[in-house]
């Protein structure tokens, strides 16, 4: 019991430091984000997320542009499609027929 609670605070203890930093390394990103490595290293190969490479060996991301990617492609709710197409449907000879 007394070594869950040592690792669970020295997991809170990394995340917290790592909030503050603008500069991630693949582990870092890993564990702030629940990707695995491995398919980190496939989305750089890929060239799917971004990521820096300033002496040609070691990677590196921006902390901004990994949330930007992973938040992109953002899905509507059934409302808002909803109201999207009550809004064409306006929009076009006064809705449908």
């Amino acid at each position: 019991m007394r070594t869950e609670l040592q690792t669970e605070l020295q997991e809170i203890k990394q995340l917290l430091l790592l909030n503050n930093k603008t500069v991630l390394t693949p582990d870092e990103v890993s564990l702030m984000y629940g990707l695995s490595k491995d398919y980190l290293y496939h989305l750089t190969s890929e060239r799917v997320i971004p990521f820096h490479k300033p002496n040609g060996k070691k990677i590196f991301f921006d902390k901004e542009e990994v949330e930007n990617w992973l938040l992109q492609n953002r899905q509507d709710t059934v409302e808002e499609t909803q109201q999207k197409a009550t809004l064409y449907n306006l929009k076009n000879k006064g809705g449908v027929r």
